[in-house]
């Protein structure tokens, strides 16, 4: 799978090292062809990194990366993030074995993002890295995807005009539309959405399944003037969620 290290440096979240990965081809069958940005720990396993509470790094404050433990094997407990794990440390081994290119700077970045849709954290939250990045990326680019949990953390840089706030109750949601911003809800129940803010996902099966998010882009922060975003718990970890 050909990618590129576009970013090598410290989180903005903790101050420890990760790098970003850009991959050209996605076989997601939801998002479509997107270019694909995966943050990870450049010193450890992601696997290790959940279980040892060690992605706050990459993930910050993000209930869904569930409880860090003391074992030797497997991911944290009660984990419902949608991404496997497995598909990101596939990634890892192939950065740690030097087969991802540097493709960094602005003119480097620019090259990789024009002309295709991007997916902002794909793994882990894009305002742990710094959004010139994500700027660069994005210049020439035919739209993007994004969502951020980390607008409470003060370091993190968050952008509501590139990300959705993630939102994981209604009243998170309210908070941010008070704000202008807008949200990409995750609940158990999508029959709770709010329709004068609210749409379900139309690339959802709860949604009709309507679009890919390749096509539809909404998810784009304030720089879409649409409405927030409403899905339904997914992946093999939603059973450990629960709306708050």
């Amino acid at each position: 799978m050909s990618g590129y290290i576009i970013y090598d440096g410290p989180s903005l979240l903790d101050g420890k090292d990760i790098v970003v990965i850009a991959l050209e081809k996605s076989r997601n069958d939801k998002t479509g062809d997107m270019v694909q940005t995966l943050i990870i720990r450049k010193d450890m396993d992601p696997i290790t990194a959940n279980r040892t509470g060690e992605d706050f790094s990459i993930c910050g404050d993000c209930i869904h990366r569930g409880k860090p433990h003391d074992g030797d094997k497997g991911g944290a407990k009660e984990r419902s993030c949608y991404v496997m794990l497995l598909m990101v440390l596939s990634v890892f081994k192939t950065y740690r074995k030097g087969k991802y290119v540097e493709s960094m700077g602005h003119d480097n970045l620019r090259r990789i993002g024009a002309g295709k849709r991007v997916r902002l954290g794909t793994y882990g939250d894009p305002a742990a890295v710094p959004s010139y990045i994500w700027g660069s990326l994005l210049t020439d680019s035919l739209g993007h995807t994004g969502y951020s949990h980390q607008f409470d953390i003060k370091s993190s840089d968050f952008r509501a005009d590139m990300f959705m706030r993630s939102a994981d109750s209604l009243d998170e949601a309210k908070q941010a539309w008070a704000m202008g911003q807008r949200t990409f809800r995750v609940t158990t129940n999508v029959q709770d959405i709010v329709k004068s803010k609210e749409i379900i996902c139309p690339a959802t099966e709860e949604g009709g399944k309507r679009t890919t998010c390749e096509d539809c882009l909404l998810c784009a922060g304030t720089s879409k003037q649409a409405k927030s975003i409403v899905v339904a718990v997914h992946g093999a970890g939603k059973s450990n969620y629960a709306s708050a």
